[in-house]
């Protein structure tokens, strides 16, 4: 019975053992691929920001047929907004 026991405690004794080298390997692995992660997406969004300044002027250029009229019309409300604004005058002192 106690050579029993003391095959169950060493059993018992390896699995934590085996269990705490398993979690040393998850944490170290956890972190080393959360600092790849988030290298990789900060390169991810270098060079997605930089794709976007490259295309966004084309993309502006191939909707602007799309755009044109509204466009115009708030052209054309801006325009006659500032014709109808009249240039404030300074009061003038009369004795």
């Amino acid at each position: 019975m106690i050579g029993l026991m003391i095959v169950a405690v060493m059993v018992g004794a390896l699995w934590m053992v085996g269990s705490l080298i398993g979690l040393v390997f998850k944490v170290t692995f956890g972190l080393v691929g959360g600092l790849i992660g988030l290298l990789a997406g900060g390169i991810g969004l270098f060079i997605g920001g930089l794709v976007m300044l490259l295309v966004l002027p084309l993309v502006a250029l191939s909707l602007l047929p799309l755009c044109l009229p509204a466009l115009l019309l708030f052209g054309l409300i801006w325009g006659i907004a500032h014709i109808a604004r009249r240039p404030v005058t300074a009061p003038t002192v009369s004795r």
